[in-house]
């Protein structure tokens, strides 16, 4: 599925970030939340994380959201948590 960018508010932001994250981590429970302008929180439980280190399971989130956070004026500036565990 192509992951189509809006730059609308926090709230369709948060749903495209969880929607990036569960198309590229099957089964993933993902929460997110909206900080400050383009700033964001994440929680992901995943059974993808398994056997992995954390760095290791923060790429895979950072590779899942990139397109959110890629061009001039994305809507996604920074991840100011990110948090990580396998279920």
């Amino acid at each position: 599925m192509a992951l189509k960018i809006h730059g609308g508010g926090g709230d369709e932001v948060v749903a495209q970030l969880e929607a990036a994250v569960r198309d590229a981590l099957p089964g993933a429970q993902v929460q997110a939340k909206a900080g400050g302008a383009g700033h964001f929180e994440l929680e992901v439980v995943a059974e993808a994380f398994r056997g992995k280190s954390m760095v290791q399971q923060h790429q895979l989130v950072y590779g899942a959201i990139a397109p959110l956070m890629a061009g001039d004026v994305p809507p996604v500036h920074a991840i100011d948590r990110l948090v990580t565990k396998a279920p």
